[in-house]
């Protein structure tokens, strides 16, 4: 299947581990030009290096930006002046009781999972008007109509995502523009397996264990009954990103393996 990727401009934020990564490293395989984002150069530099190893043809470039604030965003931007895809997925999660959650603590989420993608879609979304052609994806979360009371916060961030992809696809009409969103489910991302294997420790459990029950006693309704790969979201990133899925506009796209009970 000719997926229509090849040559196009990519760039995938938050993409030196976890889902971005794994995002990164299919757009490669498609013959796409990708921007790998970190917020260090040593991390993007890794990342590259990881990346060339799996996929030694892989066109990639690379630039290191702390989304969660103004000037990362304009040093971002102005490294990389238009792209043809974009993949809003920097962020980080933060299991914390509601009553400690900080003034500070709202910010940050705020700035990091929410501003850093609506500042990059309104920047990178004219130029795809311009050339009426263009794709932009948000991951956000089956936390954004699920709301976990272990990180509200989080899924505050979540749902705030989906409003500006859908409102940003609205101004698309009639056009080759397209903006969706992605629904993750839990997924074994780094940041993830680092979580359960503190938890593990803790309750004296193997991680593969600690996994499992994390399923079943916090999302009980997960028809998988298991984790996400990475690699597994990333395909449905890809998926719209392509034009295979030119039907697909201001879109939720679930990938949470069933775990919100809706038709």
């Amino acid at each position: 299947m000719n997926t229509g990727l090849k040559d196009k401009k990519v760039l995938v934020t938050g993409s030196t581990k976890g889902i971005g990564f794994q995002t990164a490293i299919q757009f490669a395989k498609e013959g796409a030009l990708v921007f790998v984002h970190g917020r260090s150069d040593l991390a993007v530099e890794k990342a590259i290096t990881e990346i060339k190893s799996i996929q030694p043809e892989a066109k990639l470039a690379g630039v290191s930006a702390d989304l969660a604030l103004e000037e990362g965003i304009q040093k971002l931007t102005k490294e990389i002046k238009e792209v043809d895809i974009l993949i809003n997925n920097a962020g980080y999660f933060e299991p914390k009781s509601f009553f400690e959650i900080t003034r500070g603590d709202w910010i940050k989420m705020y700035e990091t999972n929410v501003l850093s993608g609506a500042i990059l879609t309104q920047h990178y979304l004219k130029g795809m008007l311009e050339r009426d052609y263009g794709r932009i994806v948000f991951v956000s979360s089956e936390s954004a109509l699920n709301i976990p009371v272990e990180m509200v916060h989080y899924g505050m961030s979540k749902t705030a995502q989906l409003s500006i992809s859908r409102g940003s696809a609205e101004v698309c009409k009639g056009t080759q523009v397209r903006v969706n969103s992605v629904l993750p489910g839990p997924t074994l991302s780094e940041g993830v397996e680092d979580f359960i294997q503190s938890l593990a420790k803790t309750q004296g459990k193997t991680n593969e264990a600690m996994a499992k029950d994390f399923i079943v006693e916090n999302r009980p309704t997960s028809l998988a009954q298991r984790f996400a790969k990475p690699e597994e979201i990333a395909h449905v990133i890809l998926f719209l990103a392509s034009d295979l899925s030119s039907m697909i506009n201001g879109a939720s796209v679930r990938a949470d393996g069933g775990v919100y009970k809706s038709i």
